[in-house]
């Protein structure tokens, strides 16, 4: 499948996206999964991402490591499923919600409200939620 054709006056950007469509549009991903679906399984998981913060470069250099190694199971006819983790663990997010609240601590929490701190620390864990899928999107 040929690479559609660009234009050198196009910006990174407009290029990346005219890439991205294309991918998507194609299927591509599902494609080449499902081409070794039937090989022998290699079953790859992906430690999680903390639900706390936005991925950063260092995120970007590990999950291509990653997708290496699954890749080159694939190109060997393994079907390869990736299972990817997502950590939610409780500190860290609640650490960030207290600040935002300005507040420390089960007196000051209790104070608050456990009921609307806990819907709170439950939204901050999918406020980052779309940027980690973007990132997987962008890096294919």
């Amino acid at each position: 499948m040929p690479y559609p054709p660009s234009d050198s006056t196009q910006s990174i950007d407009e290029l990346e996206k005219q890439l991205l469509a294309t991918w998507k549009n194609e299927r591509l991903f599902t494609r080449v999964s499902d081409a070794t679906r039937y090989g022998p399984p290699f079953i790859f998981f992906e430690g999680p991402p903390t639900a706390n913060g936005r991925p950063g470069i260092h995120h970007v250099f590990s999950r291509t490591l990653k997708d290496l190694v699954c890749r080159y199971h694939a190109m060997l006819g393994q079907g390869v499923t990736r299972i990817a983790g997502w950590d939610t663990h409780g500190l860290p997010v609640e650490i960030e919600v207290e600040k935002s609240l300005n507040i420390s601590g089960k007196r000051q929490i209790e104070a608050y409200g456990i009921e609307r701190f806990n819907k709170l620390c439950r939204d901050s864990v999918f406020k980052y939620k779309t940027d980690w899928e973007s990132l997987s999107d962008r890096i294919g």
